[in-house]
């Protein structure tokens, strides 16, 4: 009996959200504990998730845990197939302590994964002779589920050999390059609105990427790397940036100002900071953004920006002229310092 996805089972087992039932009496005891519980793991966050669904499923007999997962390897542009004698632990805890132990194939796109190599992975992982042909079948079963499903990653963790000798795929996980979803309306289905953060989804709606974070810091940036950089160096000058926010290389004043609507949703703000780099978009664009958007929201916390590139000049100009009490910075380390010193009132 578990209380999230499957996953996370090594995680809320921890937590409290997996139990062992070994009568009826156990499953309603247990399910009326789960339902309803605010669970706190490694992948919820420190305010946690409500359970709303329990998923029930048959105990197994377990032998020996394995791992096998999948990821588009960009250096030789091929599907990277690992597995692993140790599964039910991280993959990234293995790949830290014993690298030696995730052994991998780089597959052939047009012969797929073939059943040498299958059965190579599965010998080298110590799987039994009697199942060999069996962890085959599952092995070929995950590639070909990640290719047909356009996914960026899928894991079994652990695939289990039982007693009898069975290979099964106790736990898994897919996850799926978003950019090919219109391809895929029956995995959109599947999405469930409930299990993520609101202001995420409502940032989605209007294309942009935000992902929400515990300081009070509001970042809006032009380009995923510059986005990272801006959020390091606030940290690097003592603030916490309080979300991941790209609004892309096309950003228009829509889109500008329901950034700020989404980042003033947060009661923990205390500043923004617009960090942007003018090169397909013009700053004097982003400008007009701005300051139609500070107005829109009636804006009521101190704004840093700092903008580089095309139209630079006309875009400061729009800003100083715009009478908001707009913060100006030059370089980003200047514009972190100046972002910080006002969540603190300087």
């Amino acid at each position: 009996m578990g209380g999230e996805g499957a996953n996370s089972r090594r995680w809320s087992r921890q937590s409290g959200g997996v139990k062992v039932a070994k009568s009826m009496d156990d499953v309603k005891t247990y399910a009326s504990q789960i339902l309803g519980m605010q669970l706190i793991t490694h992948q919820t966050g420190p305010e946690g998730q409500k359970v709303s669904r329990l998923l029930v499923e048959e105990g197994a007999d377990i032998k020996k845990e394995y791992y096998v997962g999948m990821v588009v390897d960009r250096v030789t542009q091929r599907v990277c197939v690992m597995a692993s004698s140790e599964g039910g632990m991280e993959i990234e805890e293995v790949a830290e302590h014993t690298p030696e132990l995730i052994h991998k194939v780089y597959v052939d796109p047009v012969a797929g994964l073939t059943d040498s190599e299958a059965d190579d992975l599965a010998v080298k992982i110590g799987i039994p002779a009697g199942s060999v042909a069996k962890a085959r079948v599952a092995f070929q079963g995950l590639y070909k589920a990640f290719w047909e499903t356009d996914a960026s990653l899928a894991e079994i963790n652990p695939l289990i050999l039982t007693g009898s000798g069975d290979i099964i795929a106790l736990d898994a996980k897919l996850n799926f390059d978003s950019n090919a979803l219109h391809r895929h309306p029956e995995i959109v289905a599947l999405r469930d609105l409930a299990e993520e953060d609101p202001a995420e989804i409502e940032a989605s709606k209007f294309d942009l990427s935000y992902i929400s974070l515990d300081g009070n810091i509001g970042c809006l940036v032009n380009g995923a790397g510059l986005a990272m950089a801006t959020m390091d160096t606030i940290k690097l000058f003592g603030g916490e940036p309080a979300n991941f926010l790209d609004v892309g290389g096309g950003a228009t004043t829509e889109k500008v100002t329901e950034a700020f609507k989404i980042m003033l949703k947060n009661p923990n703000l205390k500043a923004i900071l617009v960090n942007i780099f003018g090169g397909i978009m013009r700053c004097d664009v982003i400008a007009d953004g701005v300051v139609a958007a500070s107005k829109a929201v009636g804006l009521s916390v101190p704004l840093v920006v700092r903008m580089k590139g095309t139209n630079e000049d006309l875009g400061k100009k729009i800003l100083a002229e715009s009478g908001l009490p707009i913060i100006a910075a030059n370089t980003m380390g200047e514009a972190a310092q100046k972002v910080v010193a006002a969540t603190k009132g300087a």
